[in-house]
């Protein structure tokens, strides 16, 4: 190739010759690989592996590459001793738990026997009576379901609004219900073929559920009929409409 009409060097040429004494490279000396630049080589990995005669040295050793006296003895003390390099990010390791669990805290103004407004799931909008605090700190809360619908059922106290209606719920015996009562029994694992399948089985209570809840239901509605118009107020839905402000209420 001439020089360039503008009289420099060629630009392809200027870039080889720069991209040679990137690596070291001179005139004159001949290097068994080509760089196109600094590090990075003309050649891909299998290429240079055939061109090194790497691949006769395994076949020569059976497929693995010869290791020297001097260099197992060096594997062997880099393993006794601690390693001089660490990794530039931190190992993820878990943290001690070091905190003690401690019941959930009950508001002041939940006590047992204390209608509560549902503020979300399922039963959204509607009252519920507390009767205790579980273990896990949930609250176990039912309408009753004879009277508005709602069955036994656990509830966080951070979406009830507890309001100052409250009934008598002494003579209720809740001593069988915990956190295991509620607990769904392992769902067994779907197979290729359930896809093919006409239909869904119904879920079905257990008798003693059903049984549990007429019991409740019984108790609750002997203490809920000698407070006034008391059932009328379980059964109201509970809504908020444009202009209603939640936190001047009294509940």
């Amino acid at each position: 190739e001439g020089p360039s009409p503008t009289g420099g060097e060629d630009a392809g040429a200027g870039r080889r010759r720069s991209a040679r004494r990137g690596t070291g490279e001179r005139s004159g000396m001949a290097r068994s690989a080509e760089y196109l630049a600094r590090g990075i080589e003309a050649e891909g990995r299998s290429k240079s592996y055939r061109r090194r005669g790497l691949w006769a040295i395994k076949k020569k050793h059976g497929g693995k590459f010869p290791k020297t006296a001097k260099k197992q003895a060096m594997e062997e003390d880099s393993k006794a001793k601690s390693p001089r390099f660490y990794a530039p990010e931190d190992a993820k390791k878990p943290l001690a738990r070091r905190f003690k669990e401690r019941p959930t805290k009950l508001r002041s103004s939940i006590t047992p026997g204390t209608v509560l407004v549902l503020l979300a799931g399922h039963f959204k909008g509607k009252r519920a009576i507390f009767l205790k605090q579980l273990p896990s700190g949930l609250l176990l809360v039912t309408g009753p379901y004879a009277v508005n619908g709602v069955p036994l059922r656990r509830v966080n106290q951070a979406y009830v609004i507890a309001t100052s209606a409250k009934v008598d719920v002494s003579g209720v015996n809740v001593s069988k219900f915990d956190d295991s009562y509620f607990k769904a029994p392992k769902k067994e694992k779907k197979g290729d073929d359930s896809v093919f399948k006409e239909g869904v089985a119904k879920k079905e209570l257990s008798p003693a559920y059903l049984e549990n809840q007429k019991k409740i239901d019984a108790d609750l509605k002997k203490v809920i009929g000698k407070v006034d118009h008391m059932e009328a107020y379980l059964k109201a839905h509970f809504s908020l409409k444009d202009g209603d402000r939640p936190h001047l209420m009294k509940f």
